[in-house]
């Protein structure tokens, strides 16, 4: 079927609008053809509809029982622009943090936390219609819970005083008149010079100026360690998650880590998912792409260039770009090569336990970009789930008993040859020994399971160790004694303190300590086996800024009608006892 790039730009995809020649769009291609509507955008039909619904949920004044909608698929597939599209065409105000954004506890609490909880200048009273704010936190997969990295504290250099008003005003007397020191008008006499300007305010008279108080905490506070990594940005999440009064979306590339790490992502979050882009549906826009951009391409570089994408419309575009100022008549193909992807392992252990062929080492190493001890674990942990019965799991696995024999003497003598003799038995011996029944879509290859509770326990080693460092560093300990003895102290502490009464001392006493020691929501749950986004963990830490001011909102309300109905003041012991009881429920 013939399809006119020209109807197609009508249907669907939006072209960008230049006023006059002088204007050039600098942006990328995918940018600047960046869908603004969920009808615009290509493959993954039923995800979008999906979206669409989970949308409709929020017309209603109550929010949806899954408030968070977790978008999962490969790169390029149009989970970022599926939500951009949603907020655009529902008139919903955008606020956006991906990678490239601080995305620790702090400022997602700051930023995403309270664009969550607040609605738009232009939201109805009952909270429905165009006045929404849809929160994107993009590859949220790529988060920690709580160990920070190294380097992920940036450390600023002091700035002296002088310098600091210096670069603020310029001159001294901008500095006087913006502090009024005016001469012959008071006891303060006005500055000479950068010079007659101590170093630090100390004690002085003019240190108590209202614009001078302002300048010193900027000063104080540009001196300050800047938190740039994403320590505890996870367990912000999850608390956001469930707390939520605006839309909030999450893409992924993997969900595992989200889903390992609380149960908020697997119970709280509508999960859609996302597949490559058809070919045919990536070379029709494509096409109308490159008509529109006026790019000479060939069809058979432009069909290089879609089966090398893999079915990621933004490497599409990408390459689409990058081939754009070249002349058409050069042979552009060779400056295609491979793409990485991940889930070639996934494609590759299909394959071998579905049908029976001898994979070379060299073929394994070019196609996966890895040795064949990475491609061991999945087929090894995928094995058992393709045979059709226990007989064929047995016999597969003699042959891959022996190809990890061989693998293990390579690594041991050093002698690489071995590879090769370890890659055709577990790859072909392994498919010879299910020959007779292949079971062609069993279904879809796993990633391994033990590689998992590495990573997840890897984690948990880093985050005891930062424990131990930090208990070390206010006892002044080595890390050593802080892990032996004041690491299992604070354990059975804090243990002994989430089974008290809530107004029990140990209970009061272990909130100071943990304030005291800073301690984190991560650190706290993995020192009480539990999630950090559980109420035990909650009672512990310090109350928000949000909850703080609700709490005071709250008790003033609560004064206020006592007084109206009483007619008179409420007792200063009345209040706060009214105020304990509401704490205790």
């Amino acid at each position: 079927m013939h399809h006119d790039p020209d109807e197609e730009l009508s249907r669907g995809a939006v072209a960008p609008t230049v006023t006059g020649t002088a204007v050039a769009d600098r942006r990328p291609l995918s940018e600047r053809w960046r869908p603004t509507r969920l009808a615009e955008l290509i493959g993954n039909a039923s995800a979008r509809q999906e979206l669409a619904a989970w949308a409709d949920g929020w017309s209603r004044p109550q929010p949806p029982a899954r408030r968070a909608a977790l978008l999962v698929g490969p790169p390029g597939t149009g989970k970022t622009s599926a939500a951009i599209a949603l907020a655009s065409e529902r008139g919903w105000t955008l606020v956006e943090m991906n990678a490239s954004d601080a995305r620790n506890q702090g400022a997602i609490e700051k930023i995403a936390g309270r664009a969550s909880i607040t609605r738009s200048l232009d939201a109805t009273p009952s909270g429905t219609g165009a006045g929404r704010t849809l929160v994107l936190l993009d590859e949220a997969d790529c988060l920690s819970g709580g160990r920070t990295s190294e380097g992920a504290r940036a450390v600023r250099e002091p700035v002296p005083l002088r310098t600091f008003l210096e670069g603020r005003y310029g001159s001294v007397a901008a500095l006087n008149t913006a502090w009024g020191l005016v001469a012959g008008t008071g006891k303060l006499r006005p500055f000479a010079s950068w010079e007659a300007l101590p170093k630090s305010p100390g004690t002085s008279a003019w240190g108590k100026l209202p614009a001078a108080r302002r300048d010193l905490e900027d000063w104080r506070d540009a001196g300050k360690t800047e938190e740039t990594g994403d320590r505890g940005g996870l367990g912000a999440i999850a608390r956001l998650v469930r707390a939520t009064r605006q839309p909030l979306v999450l893409t992924v590339n993997d969900d595992r880590p989200l889903t390992r790490y609380s149960p908020a992502f697997r119970s709280a979050v509508r999960t859609i998912r996302f597949g490559p882009v058809p070919r045919t549906e990536l070379a029709q826009r494509l096409g109308v792409i490159a008509k529109s951009e006026r790019i000479a391409v060939r069809p058979d570089l432009l069909e290089t260039i879609v089966h090398r994408s893999q079915g990621d419309l933004r490497a599409a575009l990408n390459d689409l770009e990058a081939i754009a100022p070249l002349p058409a008549t050069a042979d552009l193909s060779v400056l295609f090569g491979g793409r990485d992807q991940a889930g070639d392992f996934a494609d590759l252990t299909e394959e071998v336990l579905s049908r029976p062929r001898y994979y070379r080492s060299v073929e394994i190493r070019d196609r996966l970009d890895a040795a064949p001890d990475d491609l061991f674990p999945w087929i090894e942990e995928n094995l058992p789930w393709f045979a059709p019965d226990p007989a064929h799991r047995d016999a597969a696995f003699g042959p891959l008993a022996v190809a990890e024999l061989f693998l293990a003497r390579a690594r041991r003598w050093r002698v690489y040859g071995l590879w090769s003799y370890a890659s055709e038995v577990m790859t072909g011996g392994v498919g010879l020994a299910l020959r007779d029944r292949p079971t062609i879509g069993a279904g879809h290859a796993i990633f391994p399971s033990f590689l998992g509770a590495m990573g997840y326990s890897r984690s948990a080693r880093a985050l005891r160790d930062g424990l131990a460092a930090k208990l070390g560093k206010h006892l002044h300990i080595s890390r050593q004694k802080s892990r032996s003895f004041a690491l299992p102290f604070l354990e059975a502490f804090l243990d002994g303190a989430a089974r008290a009464a809530p107004r029990a001392p140990a209970r009061t006493l272990a909130r100071a300590l943990v304030a005291e020691l800073g301690l984190t929501a991560e650190e706290i749950g993995a020192i009480l086996g539990v999630a950090p986004d559980g109420r035990v963990v909650h009672e512990f830490l310090p109350p928000s800024a949000d909850e703080a001011s609700a709490e005071v909102e709250e008790t003033s309300e609560a004064s206020a009608s006592a007084e109206t109905s009483t007619g008179r003041p409420t007792p200063r012991g009345t209040s706060q006892k009214s105020l304990g009881e509401w704490t205790d429920r």
